[in-house]
């Protein structure tokens, strides 16, 4: 019985951004399976500092900073017709380590997080290869094309083009190709006729997101109206826009004292601007999020685009907070009705205003939500099917050999820039 490789795109720790969270917990999970070997990216110098805190979970652990900057990975997207997501995270120092490891150690299975690291995987791999797309990466780029302009356009629509046929390549040589939603996954099975593709959903730590912790408790007649999440992410940053300048302006007709509480790391110029509109703070990166969900008399997840679940709408739930979602932002969450859902900004405006209106509603909302969450999302539920996945049976070197002989998938050859 071998180890388990884990390839990741950013070291899934400290838990505290969506792709961190997914990632650790299912690291975790493994871990308590076999031996994983975790070889990771580092994009934040913190997270650097954070390689002993896996060391429970795994045993050779190497991280890899990528440095590389946008502008490089454009330039050798365009000479190597590849996709930017793929080049961008095209590293020498990183491939020798995954040669490393699986020279040194019996690996019966390489989990892969993200396609941009199915790169690295064995031309003609004997292990179980198991690949977490988490969602479909090209889907997200195909519409943002649909809503940008001139060569903005051109570089998305060619990036989600590149993008699904390199998906539909990754997941003819994987064993599973993991999403976490069923929408998510049909969808790609619409997309690219793959078979062997599975469900595995994101849950939340009810223990650490809970309202019954020590924290600053929100005021009887507070109006604070709570967003969080990753403030230098495209969706993220559409989405608080939205609700900025286009929704809260009607909330405040009814409550002039709502404010809108935009909190999470690294916001951008745009999103520091709406600081500017009244009603809107920009808090920025936070020591601890929980501090300010529990402050707020909503929690909101406005997003217009969104693919698969939500962190920022499970963790309101687990907060027992009312939460005003997009139809976007809800899509593939078993909530029950436990949380309030529009599509557009009349009825944003509306479900918000109602909860400011009527406490009382609002917290029986949010404590039916806690509920939901605790009885569908823990993570050791939402993580079982990986047994199964798991339980694979393992590639016969000889016969992949033999079948891929005349129909051999061959990565696009590497240039480096000129």
């Amino acid at each position: 019985m071998g180890d388990i490789l884990f390839l990741a795109h950013r070291v899934p720790y400290p838990p505290d951004r969506g792709d961190k969270i997914r990632g650790f917990n299912i690291l975790k999970y493994l871990s308590t399976k076999k031996r994983v070997h975790l070889i990771a990216f580092a994009d934040d110098p913190k997270d650097l500092k954070h390689k002993n805190a896996l060391a429970k979970h795994t045993g050779n652990r190497s991280i890899i900073w990528r440095a590389k900057s946008q502008a490089t990975a454009g330039i050798q997207a365009l000479m190597s017709h590849r996709p930017i997501s793929l080049t961008a995270f095209d590293n020498d120092a990183l491939r020798q380590s995954v040669d490393d490891i699986l020279a040194r150690h019996a690996i019966d299975t390489i989990f892969v997080f993200s396609s941009q690291m199915a790169q690295y995987l064995p031309a003609r791999p004997h292990q179980r290869v198991i690949m977490d797309f988490v969602d479909m990466d090209s889907a997200k780029f195909a519409s943002y094309a649909k809503t940008s302009k001139g060569p903005m356009s051109w570089m998305l629509a060619r990036e989600a083009r590149l993008l699904l046929q390199h998906e539909k390549s990754v997941a003819a040589r994987a064993d599973a190709s993991l999403f976490v939603s069923e929408a998510e996954a049909q969808l790609f099975r619409d997309r690219t006729g793959a078979d062997r593709v599975h469900v595995v959903e994101n849950g939340i730590d009810t223990d650490y997101f809970d309202p019954s912790a020590v924290f600053k408790r929100i005021d009887a007649m507070s109006s604070l109206i709570v967003f969080t999440g990753q403030m230098d992410y495209r969706p993220n940053i559409e989405g608080v826009t939205w609700f900025a300048e286009t929704i809260l302006p009607h909330i405040r007709l009814v409550h002039p004292d709502a404010r809108f509480m935009i909190v999470g790391r690294n916001p951008t110029d745009a999103v520091k601007a709406l600081g500017k509109q009244p009603g809107v703070a920009v808090i920025g990166e936070v020591a601890d999020v929980r501090g300010w969900l529990s402050q707020a008399a909503v929690v909101v997840a406005p997003l217009k685009l969104a693919r698969g679940i939500q962190n920022k709408v499970l963790e309101g739930m687990a907060m027992a907070r009312p939460v005003v979602a997009s139809a976007a932002a809800a899509t593939g969450i078993d909530h029950g009705g436990t949380i309030l859902v529009g599509s557009t900004v009349g009825e944003i405006a509306e479900h918000v205003t109602q909860l400011l209106s009527d406490r009382r509603k609002a917290t029986a909302l949010g404590e039916s939500a806690r509920k939901q969450v605790m009885d569908h999302y823990s993570w050791a539920a939402r993580l079982a099917p990986l047994d199964d996945v798991l339980g694979l049976p393992l590639r016969d070197a000889k016969k992949e050999r033999t079948a891929r002989a005349t129909d051999v998938v061959k990565p696009p050859k590497r240039r480096s820039a000129a």
